[in-house]
């Protein structure tokens, strides 16, 4: 194992729907997680729990696992405050929590939290400078490196490599795992989140896989064109494949591989239900089996 996954383990999950559920089932989940023997369980905040209380839930639930807060919106606290929770919740579990911060969308940072928002990179730079000098926290608590950005763009990788103990990617295809290898070079971290739907049978999965491919579109089109995608929109059958992993377990096993092959050190699996409202326990137990948790 690389020391650039200290503390993360190989594979992990990632909890989209965490917030579909009540405290007591997050709870229960993410102990389930943690006894099938996943190293990290990431989770991100858009409009549901407020992140590092979220955070904190899912620390105290569990016995050794990290939590990783894998996009932590930089408008919802302004940087010392959260200097001061990420300095809190190492504090409480040391080594156990890891920040991951992202830039979140116009539509959020402005529609929802009544913020202006502004240029992704310069945003985030200047976030970065005000989370480091943060003054406040615990006594005795200095501020942290153990922080990863979320990164589509190579700018954003590339200032994850600079400022950051790397980057994590959401829901993009293996040949951009390599790419992103390449702009963090040896020394980055690389997490990368593999959307997936598991079945026996590949055909049941399409329809599932087809949708969940097209909401991830909006903001990668772009980057998809430039990894030979001509036109995203028609969301061939090629492209979904490309986004989402689906089929069996040992399908879901091969793109996991397929990922490390390309320079990734560490996978979380983003599984995707028709039940949302129900953690699904028994399909991470299938996916354990065949991956190197």
């Amino acid at each position: 194992m690389s020391a650039r996954t200290h503390g993360l383990g190989r594979v992990g999950i990632w909890a989209a729907d965490f917030d579909h559920l009540s405290a007591p089932e997050v709870r229960k989940a993410a102990a389930a997680v943690e006894d099938l023997g996943f190293g990290t369980l990431w989770f991100p905040e858009i409009t549901g729990r407020e992140a590092m209380a979220q955070a904190a839930i899912l620390l105290a639930a569990t016995r050794h696992i990290t939590v990783a807060s894998g996009m932590t919106d930089i408008y919802a606290r302004d940087p010392v405050t959260a200097a001061a929770a990420q300095r809190t919740l190492e504090e409480a579990y040391p080594g156990r929590f890891l920040l991951g911060l992202w830039e979140s969308h116009a539509s959020l940072a402005q529609g929802v939290r009544g913020h202006r928002s502004g240029p992704a990179l310069a945003t985030m730079r200047t976030y970065l400078d005000a989370l480091d000098n943060a003054p406040f926290g615990p006594p005795d608590t200095v501020a942290s490196p153990n922080r990863v950005l979320a990164a589509l763009d190579p700018g954003m990788l590339a200032l994850a490599a600079e400022r950051a103990r790397g980057a994590t990617v959401l829901g993009m295809p293996v040949e951009y795992t390599r790419a992103a290898r390449a702009v963090l070079e040896d020394d980055g971290l690389l997490t990368i989140t593999q959307l997936c739907v598991l079945s026996h049978d590949h055909a049941d999965t399409a329809d599932l896989a087809r949708t969940t491919a097209a909401a991830a579109l909006p903001n990668r089109h772009d980057l998809l064109r430039g990894l030979g995608h001509e036109d995203p929109n028609a969301l061939d059958s090629r492209l979904v494949d490309a986004l989402v992993a689906h089929g069996r377990a040992e399908d879901i096993a091969h793109r996991v591989q397929e990922h490390f092959d390309a320079g990734a050190d560490h996978v979380s699996l983003h599984l995707v239900t028709t039940t949302p409202d129900s953690p699904p326990v028994r399909q991470w137990e299938q996916l354990a089996v065949h991956l190197p948790v």
